[in-house]
């Protein structure tokens, strides 16, 4: 299933849909579940949605298997942050062919010609752990959002990597049982000030202001259930206006999800609600591709 958070021109407040029709159509959750006869309040929020469980999924497939209700067009409709205000966001570093192409490209941007001391220490933690930061979840915006540009930074880029969303709250997950912790998955855009991260990077405490200004954090278009998709191995592909930019793929991640919630739950309440990034990768930022975004 893919479940969107929306608004209309008629109604201005947030409503959860789910997308059909190959992906030209959205059936809103409320007047389904009405219909079918279910508490309409159940889908009053993604969160609510991700906090209901599998019986929530089991009425919202009922109700839409069965809904005869009027279908709003995608082009009808905007398109916001399926989950606007996570409850966390953790972005993480899962692609090490991202870290290695993104250090060389670093270097090159420097004038360098051996790594740092910092990107060496990177590299070396890497091996051993997962590695991510709490990134600013009040800095989501949606599909088709115009971001305005921090005015401290010249060097614009776009990250490309996969939300992972945490539908069932856990403390010492195992890794056999993370799967089970999953909501699904989604796209998620971590733009990057380039020049003030290299500042902030070299003083050890990692990225604020290089990743912390509205609409840093663009997810979207919508959330695919885990049970319909798994990013065993996916096609992540970057295109801006139009030209492809880069092609990965999910199968190249040498930290799997799996992993990352079994590290991050140990001694730790993992939250549904929460948002893992995969973090970006392997050749989907403009740093490493040599070109990054325009004015």
């Amino acid at each position: 299933m893919k479940l969107a958070t929306f608004t209309t021109q008629q109604d201005p407040n947030p409503r959860v849909g789910v997308v059909t029709d190959k992906d030209r159509a959205i059936v809103d959750l409320a007047l389904a579940l009405s219909q079918a006869g279910y508490d309409p309040s159940v889908a009053g929020s993604m969160q609510d949605v991700i906090e209901g469980g599998p019986d929530c999924i089991a009425m919202i497939r009922t109700a839409i298997d069965s809904y005869l209700g009027h279908v709003l067009q995608i082009g009808e409709v905007r398109l916001l942050a399926p989950l606007p205000r996570p409850v966390q966001i953790r972005d993480c570093m899962c692609f090490e062919e991202h870290l290695v192409g993104s250090s060389q490209a670093a270097m090159r941007l420097t004038g360098q010609n051996q790594p740092s001391e910092r990107s060496r220490k990177m590299h070396e933690i890497f091996k051993v752990r997962p590695i991510y930061y709490k990134a600013n979840r009040m800095a989501v915006v949606g599909p088709d959002t115009q971001i305005h540009w921090p005015a401290y930074s010249k060097l614009m880029d776009y990250e490309l990597e996969m939300g992972c969303v945490i539908g069932k709250t856990g403390r010492d997950i195992s890794r056999n049982d993370a799967r089970a912790h999953i909501f699904g998955f989604m796209i998620f855009n971590d733009f990057s000030a380039r020049d003030t991260q290299g500042m902030e990077m070299e003083s050890g405490l990692g990225p604020s202001k290089s990743k912390d200004f509205d609409g840093a954090n663009a997810m979207g278009p919508w959330i695919v259930t885990i049970d319909e998709f798994y990013p065993d191995s996916a096609v992540m592909t970057v295109r801006v206006n139009g030209e492809v930019r880069s092609i990965g793929n999910s199968s190249s991640m040498t930290v799997k999800f799996e992993d990352l919630i079994a590290f991050i739950s140990t001694s730790e309440t993992l939250h549904a609600g929460e948002i893992l990034g995969s973090g970006t990768v392997g050749g989907g930022c403009g740093l490493e591709a040599g070109k990054l975004l325009a004015d």
